[in-house]
């Protein structure tokens, strides 16, 4: 059942972790195949779906050792038609899928959130194409359509809300969004951005939340910024700019790379996390708002682990 649809908890201002790198971890730690990149197809094997169980649970474990709360991010990144149809599923079995991924984070909030603070469960939309690259670019209206099954699915299950993850431009953005408001749906962006701290587009980011809010009359509950470092966009976010107070969210990368370079890199760069943690915190003291902290490429609980350590003392509910 759902229970933070009409009120997400993590907007009331104490803090709220969420995963670092699942592919960093089930890849390169856990030494599992994922096609695509498409963790979801862990479901299908009572190996996989322990595997991404345990997973999660690590995470369960930090938010209650750190009193936080905790956002579980379905792992339905690659869960779309056109990676889906790549993956040999049809319109019936991806549905199901995200459905099925929704109950396992069920199973995890049933475990950990009977007396702790709140865990929401949040649908992951993942781009139509490339994440780095926005080589399959669509107008709103078409990003929408296409959109829609995968949130009207995840809208069928028990996810509180749904969240955009590594939208790389403001069009399939607010298609997202027009998309769960039609499922009734509250709704996260996320924008990942190059070392410059613009979208691949060229366009800023603060732009791009502009347009998305402009065109769906400000209906994302809040926006997000993953798969880059700190350094690359922490100057954008010292704009005194009303835009700015709409990021509550990052899941940065454990490396200071670039996305091309992210491509070819032989080896995983995991970076350092306790600089990691400090590059956080050092975001929080300015952004006010930030609550939902969590990582992306190369990092993983030990990432998680050192932000939640730098950053909770800068919380209100802090102990």
């Amino acid at each position: 059942m759902t229970r933070y649809r009409s009120a997400l908890p993590q907007l009331g201002g104490d803090l709220f972790l969420t995963d670092g790198g699942i592919e960093t971890t089930l890849v390169f730690h856990e030494g599992l195949e994922l096609p695509h990149f498409a963790a979801f197809h862990l479901l299908e094997t009572q190996e996989g779906r322990a595997a991404l169980r345990a997973y999660f649970r690590t995470y369960a474990e930090l938010a209650r050792r750190f009193g936080a709360g905790l956002v579980l991010e379905s792992p339905t990144w690659r869960a779309n038609p056109d990676w889906g149809t790549r993956l040999g599923y049809a319109a019936d079995a991806l549905a199901e899928a995200n459905r099925d991924a929704v109950r396992l984070l069920e199973d995890v909030r049933d475990e950990y959130g009977a007396d702790g603070a709140p865990i929401v469960i949040s649908g992951c939309v993942g781009p139509r194409g490339d994440g780095y690259v926005p080589d399959r670019a669509m107008s709103a209206p078409e990003a929408e359509a296409y959109h829609r099954p995968q949130i009207e699915a995840l809208a069928g299950a028990a996810a509180d809300m749904v969240c955009a993850i590594t939208m790389n431009h403001a069009e399939e953005a607010a298609g997202v969004a027009g998309a769960a408001r039609q499922a009734d749906m509250p709704v996260a962006i996320s924008f990942t951005v190059e070392t410059d701290g613009n979208l691949p587009t060229g366009q800023t980011l603060g732009a791009a939340i502009e347009q998305v809010d402009a065109r769906t009359s400000g209906y994302p509950a809040y926006y997000m910024i993953n798969c880059a470092h700190p350094t690359h966009f922490e100057a954008a976010l010292r704009a005194e700019a009303p835009w700015v107070e709409r990021v509550r969210g990052l899941r940065a990368n454990a490396s200071r790379m670039s996305h091309a370079e992210l491509d070819e890199a032989p080896e995983l760069d995991t970076g350092d996390p306790v600089e990691l943690g400090r590059e956080y915190a050092e975001l929080k003291r300015r952004l006010h708002g930030l609550s939902v902290l969590g990582g992306c490429c190369g990092t993983d609980h030990r990432h998680v682990e050192q932000i939640a350590a730098a950053c909770r003392p800068l919380f209100r509910d802090a102990p």
